[in-house]
């Protein structure tokens, strides 16, 4: 398994000028290490949907790569987000799953089907153009390259360690304080440059 955090540095290394969009515990970890803050758009709170805003991203956007790093639970939640990614086929998509078998922004209970749940399987079944699926960092850290190179929509399962966050929301650190419509605006000021 790969710890979180050093599999962003590696991405963040490669993302270019991609629009990154995580989400879930992903957020706080991404946006404590992304070099584009401004072409960083958090979603938390709306667990299953980042990757249909996504693809709206992506669709409106087929200039620039779009990154979006979901949540094993919060993918499980709207496993039909896939089929409508692959149908709509963005060249410029590239779908993180990071799968660590459990909610753990809720407390680490098991989600569905895991450990015999494949993601990456899924992705090829509803069409995705390529999938992967990595649990050591160096081979993660020596493919992610020619991975960002390929045509989307293409799937990218990253077995990471559970980072299982315990304490009770309301006493939880916050991110950077900023709002979805904040994000969006500070992208869309970062596209126009």
């Amino acid at each position: 398994m790969i710890n979180q955090r050093d599999m962003m540095a590696v991405l963040n290394k490669h993302r270019g000028n991609a629009v990154v969009i995580p989400t879930m515990s992903a957020g706080a970890a991404w946006l404590d290490s992304s070099h584009l803050p401004a072409r960083d758009v958090a979603i938390s709170g709306a667990m299953g949907k980042a990757s249909s805003f996504a693809l709206g991203v992506a669709l409106s956007r087929p200039d620039l790569k779009v990154i979006i790093m979901d949540g094993d639970g919060s993918l499980e939640m709207n496993l039909g987000s896939m089929a409508t990614i692959a149908g709509k086929h963005p060249e410029n998509f590239y779908h993180f799953v990071l799968e660590n078998g459990v909610y753990a922004i809720t407390g680490g209970q098991p989600i569905p089907a895991s450990g015999t749940i494949s993601f990456s399987k899924i992705a090829l079944g509803a069409g995705y153009a390529a999938a992967y699926e990595f649990d050591e960092l160096e081979d993660f850290s020596l493919r992610i390259g020619d991975i960002l190179k390929q045509k989307g929509p293409v799937f990218v399962t990253v077995k990471v360690v559970p980072e299982i966050q315990n304490e009770p929301i309301g006493r939880r650190p916050r991110g950077t304080g900023r709002t979805i419509q904040v994000a969006m605006r500070d992208l869309h000021e970062s596209l126009k440059s």
